[in-house]
């Protein structure tokens, strides 16, 4: 049995249940701000570990049932869900919502599928509730230090949720790493293209890694140095910093360079598969996310490795690296445009998304709630709030005049790393899409027009005419005249 009594009634000033590391932390992170913070879990045993460990954190008002913890909350009352996905989330969020009146608020602070985000808000709005799902980036440490937060729903709940939610957050320049992002499944839709964007940042460095590796002969601590050393320049960023300690790292156990240990599968939880297939829907092309998800795939396809290890010829050729330096100049500036290019993607899904859905979304704003706290967090996130605050509605990131002046510096080394890596065999699906996709969006004319008359002939599925309006359709298989379609 739990050691402590239930809570007071409207005492606490927010409420978290959930009392994993992410929910526990949380709650810290709300109690050391000076709120007065409602804890819950399912099971007891986590909410006295809370207790017992940090309870002088703050205040804290454990409860043993979800009745006395709604109970413990001020009116209108504020409960965060901390607890996994889908069908856990949608329990909790049931037995919650039997307990609450009208005009109180349930916030989602997990890694939700956008669009089971609006499922919810919509069936929660029928019941005079608000629900407000909001994207929490930075780990475990930023749940507790400062995460960047992506909060969705109405501006009403903002407004009880936002004092408490900005304050917890990172901050930069003394501005909190925090928004309203917008109605229903906003807030999850900008967490998830966030995580797409990350995918796509994690696997070029990897790559960059990797050509350092095994083109140069580098260990894994002389690549450490080389990304402590761009860390102080335009690539400057969490992943970046935490790339270098990483490689530094050496295991305890074999004495060995930890990555070299590390089996070579990466994970997935969904997020970058989400963002691809919601980009796929949108018709919005997010090549480098798309790229990075599939390299996990590939990472994981162990029989399929296996079999193409055993058989599969390279025919690549063996090129000389007459200066090494020069080489690592290059990749430098490959990885920041690739990253750019990502980054340019992204903000496209965000575009996208919003004229979509209906969410009025400050691009700039979103970019300026990255800068700290979250994982992607890097130097130029700064230039990206200031070229949407010089153009609102601008089509294309890259377009904007400093996103132009920085990547024409780097398309040179870009093209040699690329070209390297093909004729090598060293397979680097990031660095080669974003380049590919960099060429697509800046050509006169793509072979499309091919495409869509291949389409006429087996599909009728009409065409455009460069010197005409309308829509047209040849008769292919009888005397192949051409007729306007109404």
């Amino acid at each position: 049995m739990a050691s402590f009594a239930p809570s007071p009634a409207d005492a606490a000033d927010i409420g978290v249940t959930g009392m994993a590391v992410m929910g526990s932390n949380l709650a810290r992170n709300l109690a050391r701000n000076g709120f007065k913070v409602a804890i819950h879990n399912r099971s007891v045993g986590k909410t006295e570990t809370v207790m017992d460990e940090h309870g002088s954190d703050g205040e804290f008002f454990p409860s043993e049932s979800m009745a006395d913890f709604v109970a413990s909350l001020q009116k209108p009352r504020a409960a965060i869900i901390m607890v996994k996905a889908g069908k856990p989330t949608d329990a909790v969020i049931d037995e919650l919502a039997g307990l609450m009146d009208e005009g109180d608020i349930i916030v989602d602070a997990g890694n939700a599928l956008f669009t089971d985000t609006r499922r919810r808000e919509a069936a929660l709005r029928e019941r005079g509730l608000h629900f407000v799902g909001a994207g929490v980036s930075g780990g475990e440490e930023g749940a507790l230090n400062g995460p960047s937060i992506m909060p969705g729903g109405t501006k009403e709940s903002y407004a009880r949720l936002g004092p408490m939610l900005e304050k917890i957050s990172a901050h930069v320049d003394r501005a909190p790493c925090c928004t309203h992002v917008g109605a229903d499944g906003a807030g999850h839709f900008v967490k998830m293209v966030h995580n797409g964007i990350e995918y796509a940042d994690m696997q070029v460095i990897s790559e960059a890694y990797d050509l350092m590796s095994k083109a140069l002969g580098k260990s894994a601590g002389e690549i450490g140095e080389v990304f402590a050393e761009w860390n102080k320049g335009d690539l400057e960023s969490f992943l970046i910093e935490i790339t270098a300690e990483v490689l530094h790292h050496t295991d305890a156990r074999t004495g060995e360079p930890f990555v070299d240990v590390i089996l070579d599968q990466a994970a997935q939880k969904g997020t970058g598969a989400w963002t691809v297939q919601t980009a796929l829907d949108l018709g919005v092309p997010v090549t480098g996310i798309a790229e990075a998800t599939f390299a996990r795939s590939t990472s994981g396809s162990v029989p399929q490795r296996e079999a193409g290890r055993k058989v599969l010829p390279a025919e690549s050729q063996t090129l000389e690296i007459a200066d090494p330096a020069q080489f690592i100049d290059d990749l430098q500036k490959a990885l920041y445009a690739a990253k750019l290019v990502s980054y340019s993607q992204g903000f496209d899904e965000i575009a996208a998304g919003a004229e979509e859905f209906g969410w009025d979304i400050d691009l700039g704003a979103m970019a300026r709630i990255w800068r700290g706290g979250c994982i992607i967090r890097a130097r130029f996130l700064d230039r990206i709030t200031e070229a949407y605050e010089r153009n609102a509605t601008l089509p294309l990131l890259l377009s904007d005049e400093y996103f132009t002046t920085e990547i024409a510096k780097c398309i040179p080394a870009w093209r040699r790393i690329v070209a390297f890596a093909a004729t090598s065999g060293y397979p680097v699906p990031v660095f080669s899409s974003t380049l590919s996709y960099y060429d697509a969006i800046r050509a006169e004319r793509l072979p499309a027009a091919l495409v869509q008359a291949q389409r006429d002939y087996f599909g009728a599925h009409t065409y455009q005419r460069v010197d005409a309006e309308g829509t047209f359709h040849v008769e292919w298989t009888e005397d192949r005249r051409e007729t306007k379609q109404d």
